[in-house]
């Protein structure tokens, strides 16, 4: 399979497509599109590997402790966007031997989604999410694989964490900051990515126009955000198609070199074993 799109950054692994999982990911394979699944704790890092494991060199999977789910905290529909259901977290402390041995399955190529989300911060879990965050940037540093970043709200905390601990590549997942927050992690090496927002708001205009086309990826936060026109409905990876037409849009480039550089720099950060590209030397560059 020589994918047309990626999408770096998808939940498959989540309980929102337990009832048609097998269907999504035909649609998704269809559409030529590959996928990583973002683990968010113990279980769903799992799960991603499991998904992997079965369409291999099409899906792949990272896992990781998201920030929200470092301390027991409640998270509603609206704050979880489009395709989202309340929930409250458990909570749960990084267990650092229990996701390094995870780490060492090949169908895993980045640790995380990691950070820090300061969006609804209680005092007592600042430092819990700084812990979380630095120790899981130590296991990929170990393991030697890039990092999936989840920041929200707090983009200069984060940059003087990675500044300081990361040893290896990592990327914005659903970056949203400001030109100057971006020039930051530029600095750092790091890769952005974007999600179906970009199809219906203009606010990512901006920085989208700024960065360089090859630090930037797609993703759609599956089941999250659904790009237009599909609002309204479950997020799915063939989706990822939309934000990829509309980074060509913004950047005012041919749609076609836009595919082929967004494929290739996913293949890139995050060394996926894709037969094909890895042979015809997309990661060359680097």
């Amino acid at each position: 399979m020589e994918p047309q799109y990626i999408d770096i950054h998808a939940h498959l692994n989540f309980s929102a497509f337990d009832a048609d999982r097998e269907e999504v990911v035909k649609r998704t394979l269809e559409a030529n599109t590959a996928v990583i699944n973002v683990g968010t704790q113990k279980d769903t890092s799992v799960k991603a590997i499991e998904i992997a494991k079965q369409y291999p060199g099409k899906m792949f999977a990272t896992i990781g402790l998201h920030p929200i789910h470092t301390s027991k905290s409640y998270h509603d529909k609206q704050e979880l966007g489009e395709g989202g259901a309340e929930f409250t977290s458990r909570g749960e402390q990084f267990d650092m031997e229990y996701y390094k041995k995870l780490a060492q399955d090949p169908s895993v190529v980045a640790i995380g989604e990691c950070g820090l989300d300061y969006f609804r911060l209680e005092a007592d879990t600042k430092e819990q999410q700084r812990k979380a965050f630095i120790e899981q940037i130590e296991l990929a540093n170990t393991v030697d694989k890039p990092l999936m970043l989840h920041i929200r709200n707090a983009y200069q905390d984060a940059y003087e964490i990675l500044k300081t601990h990361a040893k290896v590549p990592a990327n914005l997942h659903f970056f949203a900051g400001t030109i100057e927050e971006a020039k930051l992690f530029l600095d750092l090496g790091l890769t952005f990515s974007f999600t179906g927002v970009i199809t219906f708001a203009r606010s990512y205009d901006e920085v989208i126009k700024y960065l360089p086309l090859d630090r930037i990826m797609t993703e759609t936060d599956a089941p999250y955000v659904t790009p237009a026109p599909h609002r309204g409905k479950r997020n799915e990876p063939r989706f990822v198609s939309y934000v990829a037409e509309k980074i060509a849009v913004i950047k005012e480039l041919d749609a076609e070199s836009v595919k082929k550089t967004l494929v290739s720099n996913a293949v890139r950060v995050f060394a996926l074993p894709i037969k094909g590209l890895r042979e015809q030397g997309v990661c060359a560059n680097l």
